[in-house]
């Protein structure tokens, strides 16, 4: 069951990929682009429609809202199109490791972060 949520998420960062370079495609139609840019705005804004921290209800909207207009905008894109960006998609994100970069850099940064604030918390407390 893990497996399969492992894969999933996997196919939804591959779908945004996809929405996202469709958006930049001549081809799609003008409402077609609309939504794919809503959507991919939306799966990657820090604000959401309900917040995260309320429970349930406040990831209710990220499984639920991001998948349907996924769903939706694949609909309206051709066909030919969605094939062509699906095999360029699957292609950068197996190739990139931006994601490990990218986490790795934030860790980094978080734990500097953390060494600046104990360190003036431990100046103020053993003044």
């Amino acid at each position: 069951m893990i497996r399969r949520w492992f894969r999933r998420a996997k196919n939804l960062k591959t779908e945004l990929h996809i929405l996202y370079l469709a958006y930049r495609d001549p081809r799609v139609p003008r409402h077609a682009k609309l939504l794919a840019a809503l959507v991919v705005a939306y799966a990657f804004s820090p604000v959401d429609l309900i917040p995260d921290f309320i429970p349930v209800l406040g990831y209710l909207d990220d499984l639920v809202l991001v998948p349907l207009g996924i769903s939706l905008a694949m609909r309206m894109i051709p066909a030919e199109i969605l094939d062509d960006y699906r095999i360029q998609a699957r292609r950068r994100l197996e190739t990139t490791r931006a994601g490990l970069t990218g986490a790795g850099l934030i860790i980094v940064l978080w734990l500097i972060v953390l060494v600046i604030v104990i360190y003036f918390l431990s100046n103020i407390i053993f003044k």
